[in-house]
């Protein structure tokens, strides 16, 4: 993942951040902290809290390559995740959805400590132990997007919406088999690469996973050009993979292809399926 201009800055490839001590108890009060300003919070802290949801949606947010430093509590990337969760908060209205994000205990993903997919980990049985057997959509973006893809065979999770999302060559993919998996991605990030994404996707594809990619151009990494339409089309997305409205037609045929398709079919152009112009 290069470096992060517009949101988080990331130290250097290569950068050791797989040693130094960590104090006990972090990942449980990443796991009990509050999610985004106006979401509700994990463990039914948040508004409705008592009452059993149909569905979750989870966000995670972006950071760095490395880092054991705690994110701050208004840290740009976990700020920039904030219009999505009103945009699925305003479409998933009324239909018992609970809207929770994930706060890591440290900013980097940290080599083979994988920090932040531990705590999406943790996250998730936290929501199964609150609420049972809910479907979970995970919407995650740059590193988040990395943590929710990693994170998807986890027995509630139902479908992924990667934004930009971090996939680097060597990822697995089987544990995508039987989810759902968007993922969005501009073909100007210098962040991370939208080439990769189309990979992941086709890979997922083969291991069993429903999976497309859909281009945004002009967009950036951070999502700050054509903001709406990152915003509209993931709110879209998390609604029609928990069945609550129609996917955009595009979208629902590129997830009924076939596992061996290797082809273009899955890799869209927003422009074209929408007749959207930058």
């Amino acid at each position: 993942m290069r470096t992060e201009r517009a949101q988080d800055a990331e130290p250097p490839p290569g950068t050791d951040a797989t040693s130094g001590a960590e104090s006990p108890g972090r990942h449980e009060d990443a796991v009990a902290r509050g999610g985004l300003d106006g979401l509700p919070r994990q463990g039914g802290r948040g508004k409705g809290a008592g009452k059993t949801p149909r569905a979750v949606v989870m966000l995670l947010h972006g950071g760095r390559e490395a880092g054991l430093e705690a994110p701050p509590p208004w840290n740009l990337p976990g700020l920039r995740m904030r219009p999505f969760g009103r945009s699925i908060a305003r479409a998933t209205r009324g239909r018992d959805v609970r809207l929770t994000a994930v706060r890591y205990t440290h900013r980097g993903w940290n080599g083979a400590r994988e920090d932040p997919l531990r705590d999406t980990s943790r996250a998730l049985d936290a929501v199964a132990e609150e609420y049972g057997e809910v479907p979970v959509i995970l919407v995650g973006h740059s590193m988040g997007g990395r943590a929710a893809l990693r994170s998807a065979g986890h027995p509630l999770v139902r479908g992924v919406v990667g934004l930009a999302p971090w996939c680097p060559p060597g990822d697995p993919v089987t544990q995508l088999s039987g989810r759902s998996v968007v993922l969005l991605h501009s073909d100007r990030d210098h962040t991370t690469s939208p080439l990769a994404s189309q990979t992941t996707a086709t890979r997922a594809r083969r291991a069993g996973a429903r999976t497309c990619s859909v281009t945004i151009r002009g967009s950036d990494h951070a999502m700050l050009r054509r903001a709406p339409e990152w915003h509209r089309l993931t709110a879209e997305l998390v609604t029609g993979l928990l069945g609550h409205g129609p996917l955009p037609p595009a979208v629902g045929t590129a997830l009924a292809l076939p596992p061996g398709t290797t082809g273009p079919e899955g890799n869209l152009d927003l422009d074209r399926i929408t007749g959207a112009r930058p």
